[in-house]
């Protein structure tokens, strides 16, 4: 069993020796070559003409805002469709951004554990920046993060995510007292309540969830820096709801 068990490893071993290689010998092509501005990898990656790694396939800071969330909605197609590709969730991968990320997407999403961003967009290593937290809510702490992955990092779509069912606005429907710390996330959601149409429907319940999107998307939006970046045609900021029955993202606003 011990013999069996160190063959694994060395064979493990020797895969990924190989694996670093080819990389190396892919880099060196990419960074020698003066006729093509990029050059793409086996899997999909891609290099800028300095060298550098470009996330989301063949995208990089010449593409366009919509170019870059339309891919990022065809991989929730993939996935509503059961075809995920895998994207950038290799060991190649892994070794190419430890020297640096560039995540074209930057996303405030909620904490639940039903909604695995890079997942639900057939997404890996280094494509998206993701802030979580209950509610998906942009308190000054999440608005730092996401300046950080727009105005440092270069993302070119901003997306606000909230999803079916939310716990975090039924609380704040319910208006019940919470326990530690937890309060302040609906107070947070709470302005995004429309109180004097307010009913027990599962149809007012989803409307909520999607006003609270779109008022994170309002605090989001008031940042010098993310209208800095919206003003240049550099980045644009979306409001997003997550189906938990189906996988489906669709764009609101």
């Amino acid at each position: 069993m011990d013999f069996i068990e160190r063959n694994r490893k060395k064979k493990n071993m020797k895969n990924r020796k190989v694996a670093r290689r080819q990389l190396l010998q892919f880099g060196a092509l990419a960074l020698g070559s003066g006729i093509v501005t990029s050059a793409t990898s086996a899997h999909g990656n891609s290099f800028d003409s300095k060298g550098t790694l470009v996330a989301l396939d063949s995208l990089d800071e010449k593409s366009t805002p919509q170019q870059v969330l339309n891919e990022l909605i065809a991989g929730n197609k993939r996935f509503v469709e059961n075809k995920p590709e895998g994207r950038n969730q290799d060991y190649i991968r892994l070794v190419e951004v430890s020297q640096g990320q560039k995540p074209l997407v930057s996303i405030l999403g909620c904490a639940d554990s039903r909604v695995p961003i890079e997942v639900v967009f057939d997404r890996g290593l280094g494509d998206l920046f993701v802030v979580r937290d209950a509610g998906n809510i942009a308190t000054p702490e999440e608005i730092g993060s996401l300046e950080y992955g727009t105005y440092v990092l270069g993302s070119k779509v901003l997306m606000v995510m909230g999803h079916e069912k939310c716990g975090a606005v039924k609380a704040a429907l319910d208006g019940k007292p919470l326990p530690g710390q937890m309060g302040s996330i609906v107070k947070a959601i709470e302005p995004a309540i429309n109180r004097t149409a307010q009913d027990d429907s599962q149809e007012f319940y989803t409307q909520t969830v999607k006003d609270n999107v779109m008022l994170q998307v309002k605090r989001v939006n008031e940042s010098p820096l993310i209208q800095e970046l919206v003003r240049d045609n550099k980045l644009i900021v979306v409001g997003a709801y997550y189906k938990l029955r189906t996988g489906e993202v669709s764009l609101i606003n």
